[in-house]
């Protein structure tokens, strides 16, 4: 089955005072995907930097799509440079691969697996990659610990 990517040029806009960014989706999702909240996304930005995510309603009239700050890095682009978007919707199974290491961390530790568990991909993801981007093991060990005591707390994400 193939799916013709949605395609669209915007200007990437900032979030209120914050270092955030997000551009415009100038179509109807309710049309296009029968959905009218969020809708999980595979983007393409300048045919060259990939990203998944979702497009949100963000007490906006249209659904907005973020760009972290790792893929306008990645384009070279900030705040009022224009974007090529290149998307289609994703119904991929989200999963997020855990190292070894990190997975005997939650069997040792039961009931934070379980609170994981229950974490969106999102968050589950900025864990992990908080961890593996420990450059030394001390600082990834104390990464493991400390993600156990932060989900514990309930903290969501980093």
């Amino acid at each position: 089955m193939n799916i013709q990517p949605i395609e669209f040029t915007a200007i990437i806009k900032q979030n209120g005072e914050m270092n955030a960014a997000y551009v415009e989706f100038p179509f109807s999702t309710e049309k296009l995907f029968s959905k009218k909240g969020q809708v999980k996304i595979k983007a393409t930005f300048d045919n060259r930097v990939e990203y998944r995510g979702s497009l949100a309603k963000m007490k906006s009239d249209c659904h907005v799509l973020g760009l972290t700050q790792e893929v306008r890095k990645q384009l070279g682009k900030t705040f009022g440079d224009e974007v090529f978007v290149s998307l289609i919707e994703d119904k991929e199974e989200r999963i997020v691969e855990i190292a070894e290491d990190i997975a005997l961390v939650f069997n040792e530790n039961p009931e934070v697996k379980v609170l994981f568990d229950k974490m969106s991909f999102t968050h589950k993801k900025e864990y992990i990659r908080w961890i593996e981007e420990a450059k030394k093991a001390e600082t990834r060990e104390n990464r493991k610990l400390k993600m156990i005591q932060m989900i514990l707390e309930g903290k969501k994400g980093i």
